[in-house]
């Protein structure tokens, strides 16, 4: 045999098993209906990438008409969620954290139990799904903008501890006491919004907006792709065809220069400010900026060095598979802003209509809590949620260090679970201090409660304070149990360490008694509560 026949004879003989892996392969696919989709989820050594992780990676397998194969990959992005843990009252009575008034991931995990999957465990931020809800609380008195409200009781999942309930309450403005805005709408038409759940969706979310404006309202479109162009200059409200047909005409495609994006929106909005108005950029995307300026650190320096012009930020997330909730998240929470995610058109119309002006407009910015503990009658006690707004003890008084914002009508709600000082708990403590000792003093206050916030045209910080006594314990309102109810399924749903005897029928038995009202917001958190039991 020479040479020449030897390597063709080695080379049959390597082909050989890729023929046959392609015979069987066929041989499988032939059983498949054309154009099935198969998913096959990867569980995943939480990969790094940047301040987030990926919890898992889905390779869905599109089989096409053509006999064509390929592999999309699911690469969405949150940022890691450390638990709060219990701290020991003697050493740490200080509590200290920025408001949150965003939603997003409530709406997200529904679209995760919606399509019969668990939530990516830091999806799940569980101060956002307590306030994804309305709560009874008074309205605010005179001319502060905000109500305080703070109630104590027992701990459903621990009947030892007791949760305390701290709730803000801003003034409900109508349509017509808005102040005039000044919109400028930031969209991503980059080649990844090309899907139905995003830019179509995204267009009708806008559209019912625009619905809503009037000649007093500005409305501007910057677009972003490739690079990044103003589509529509500043608008009157009232021309709702002009803005609609700018609107409706936008196609997707092309890479995703984010930054570029966001640069020329602000300089459209500073251009056409509206003094004593509502100044805001609103930015809708899935989050995937991967041209130019992409890093979520980068982004957010951009943001904060545009807030200080007066110009707020909305910030609304589309899409899956390759959603970044992290950036969005962030860009929100240091760009004086909020943060939605839009899964369907009435999720648009919650957050754009029935919440415009919770959602559009600011009355208090910088707004910061701080609770005081009283270690003669708490042990310990940790904050549920609220992992990435914590502060400093010393940023509380310090009004250079930002926080978070609330719109009009807004209601912000905190719980904590405390342990009192007469139980035997095992806390991590410190070792006593050899140079100073601290002395308690005699009082029957559980707590005191503090809040400093801006108005939106201040740089002065201005306080408020409430004290939480011990007889608070005798009083528990449906806000208290119904928002126990929600932190109690958002640890279920985290496998939090803390969750003791939390059950998913527990939920249920508590969220039933409240499912009526709230526009059918509870009633829905009732189903979503039986599927994430159907899938456990």
């Amino acid at each position: 045999m020479n040479i020449v026949s030897k390597y063709r004879s080695n080379v049959l003989w390597l082909l050989i098993p890729f023929f046959l892996m392609a015979v069987l392969f066929s041989s499988c696919s032939s059983s498949v209906n054309k154009g099935l989709n198969s998913s096959l989820m990867v569980e995943n050594s939480h990969l790094e990438k940047g301040t987030g992780y990926y919890d898992i990676i889905d390779m869905d397998i599109n089989i096409g008409d053509d006999d064509t194969y390929s592999l999309e990959y699911n690469t969405e992005d949150y940022n890691v969620i450390e638990e709060n843990i219990f701290l020991d009252t003697y050493n740490n009575p200080l509590s200290t954290f920025s408001v949150d008034v965003d939603t997003a991931s409530y709406s997200n995990i529904r679209r995760f139990l919606n399509s019969s999957q668990k939530p990516p465990v830091d999806a799940v931020r569980i101060e956002e799904m307590i306030n994804y809800f309305t709560y009874d609380y008074p309205d605010a008195d005179g001319d502060e903008p905000f109500s305080i409200t703070t109630e104590i009781g027992q701990c459903p999942w621990n009947p030892e501890n007791k949760l305390m309930l701290v709730g803000l309450q801003t003034k409900k403005l109508s349509t017509e006491q808005l102040p005039p805005s000044n919109l400028v709408f930031l969209i991503d038409v980059s080649g990844s919004m090309d899907e139905p759940n995003k830019l179509p969706l995204l267009k009708s979310a806008f559209k019912l907006l625009v619905d809503e404006l009037d000649e007093d309202d500005r409305v501007s479109i910057v677009v972003y792709a490739g690079a990044a162009g103003l589509v529509l200059d500043s608008t009157p409200g009232n021309e709702k065809d002009k803005i609609l047909d700018a609107l409706m005409n936008l196609e997707a495609g092309g890479s995703t220069a984010g930054a570029e994006g966001i640069k020329l929106a602000y300089d459209v909005a500073k251009k056409n400010f509206i003094k004593s108005g509502n100044n805001r950029v609103i930015l809708a995307t899935d989050g995937d900026f991967n041209v130019g300026i992409s890093s979520e650190a980068e982004l957010v320096r951009l943001i904060e060095k545009k807030r200080d012009e007066g110009i707020f930020l909305t910030v609304l997330g589309f899409g899956t598979g390759n959603y970044k909730d992290s950036k969005m998240e962030s860009l929100a929470d240091k760009g004086n802003g909020n943060y939605a995610y839009i899964d369907n058109i009435a999720e648009a119309r919650k957050v754009l209509v029935n919440e415009m002006g919770a959602t559009l407009n600011t009355v208090a910015k910088d707004v910061k809590i701080q609770v005081e503990f009283n270690p003669a009658k708490v042990k310990a006690y940790r904050l549920i949620g609220y992992e990435n707004r914590l502060l400093r003890n010393e940023d509380f008084n310090n009004d250079s260090v930002d926080a978070g914002e609330i719109g009009a009508g807004h209601s912000v709600t905190a719980l904590y679970e405390i342990v009192s000082a007469n139980l035997d708990f095992e806390v991590s403590k410190v070792d006593e201090l050899k140079y100073q000792k601290s002395q308690l003093v005699e009082s029957d206050e559980i707590a005191t409660v503090k809040v400093r916030y801006k108005k939106p045209d201040s740089d002065t910080s201005e306080l408020l304070s409430e004290t939480v006594l011990e007889k608070a314990e005798e009083n528990t309102s449906k806000n208290l149990e119904f928002a126990a109810a929600v932190a109690e399924f958002g640890m279920l749903l985290r496998e939090s360490k803390y969750k003791g005897n939390s059950s998913y029928d527990h939920v249920l038995e508590v969220a039933k008694q409240y499912a009526d009202g709230d526009d059918g917001y509870r009633s829905e958190f009732v189903k979503l509560v039986e599927k994430a039991e159907s899938i456990n």
